[in-house]
């Protein structure tokens, strides 16, 4: 079958107005050119559509019939066209982010508030996750964005850096070092570590081992938070990512640079190549920078030599 939208709006524009003449002033086209439409579309479907008299036009029996479906065909269609031109207006639309929970907390509040005033059509999701399970959602389509601190992956994932974040010891404020802090001294101390399948966990286990010291931690956490607690509870000192210091309670905890050497981590947001972003992705793309260099700011993460206190 091919019946055109044109020809429907022709039919439509005639039997609203009763004239090939009006509804050639309504749809822009010459008289002729309406005809021509109503006799194509006659002739797809193998009914006369209109009378035509001298004085008016009016729909056939099968033309009053079709007049009906005729009119929800064309506003379905018009309104599809419209929804689509809201998306890509960033009037309407999804988009799904996915980040661990420490940036889920320390960032992404920020970022959504944001993202509801400047995209208030835009029905934002976050998903807090490991970092596994972020790049499995990007690559798999079901988060568009992912934010992070990831190693290298392999497939096509695309990267944004957003921030760089610096290792750093977490110890209650009461006895926090005066200055730097180099590595060589926590082998003195009692260290509050996190489990091995952190991400952290592992980076720290490497500056160790490269420098030749062992690390015995006083206790495990698995979750950043928990070990924040601990600390501040007096039960040893943590290495954790100077955004741990968004949600410390920095009245009972200090953070210290660590030194020689300085560790830090490339914070970024992950795409699926090739794939692309809803229409409002930009545009959250470019919150998450603003965002996340407030945010660094805030942290003095830029600032070697500083005793974030």
């Amino acid at each position: 079958m091919n019946v055109t939208l044109r020809q429907l709006q022709a039919f439509l524009a005639v039997a609203a107005t009763g004239s090939f003449t009006r509804a050639a002033e309504r749809l822009g086209l010459t008289q002729p050119g309406v005809s021509v439409l109503v006799r194509e579309l006659e002739a797809e479907l193998g009914l006369r559509l209109l009378d035509r008299s001298t004085r008016r036009v009016e729909p056939t029996a099968s033309g009053a019939e079709f007049l009906a479906q005729a009119e929800k065909i064309v506003a379905d269609l018009e309104g599809a066209v419209r929804g689509m031109r809201d998306v890509a207006a960033r009037r309407r639309g999804r988009i799904a982010l996915a980040a661990p929970p420490l940036l889920s907390a320390a960032l992404m509040p920020a970022v959504l508030a944001r993202a509801g005033e400047a995209l208030p059509g835009v029905a934002a999701t976050l998903a807090d996750l490991r970092t596994d399970q972020i790049v499995e959602r990007v690559a798999a389509g079901t988060a568009d964005i992912g934010i992070g601190t990831f190693p290298p992956v392999a497939g096509e994932i695309g990267r944004v850096p957003l921030m760089q974040d610096a290792l750093m010891l977490f110890t209650p404020r009461a006895s926090a070092p005066a200055g730097e802090v180099p590595w060589d001294r926590l082998d003195a101390m009692p260290v509050i570590a996190l489990t091995r399948d952190s991400g952290i966990r592992l980076l720290v286990d490497g500056v160790m081992e490269g420098r030749g010291l062992g690390l015995r931690p006083a206790l495990e956490a698995t979750q950043i938070s928990t070990a924040l607690a601990l600390v501040a509870a007096g039960l040893g000192a943590a290495i954790l990512p100077a955004l741990a210091l968004a949600i410390a309670d920095r009245t009972r905890l200090a953070a210290t640079p660590l030194v020689d050497p300085v560790v830090s981590r490339e914070v970024v947001a992950i795409t699926r190549a090739g794939r692309a972003l809803p229409p409002a992705g930009p545009a959250v793309l470019e919150l998450l920078r603003e965002e996340a260099a407030t945010l660094a700011a805030s942290l003095a993460v830029h600032q070697p030599g500083a005793n974030l206190r």
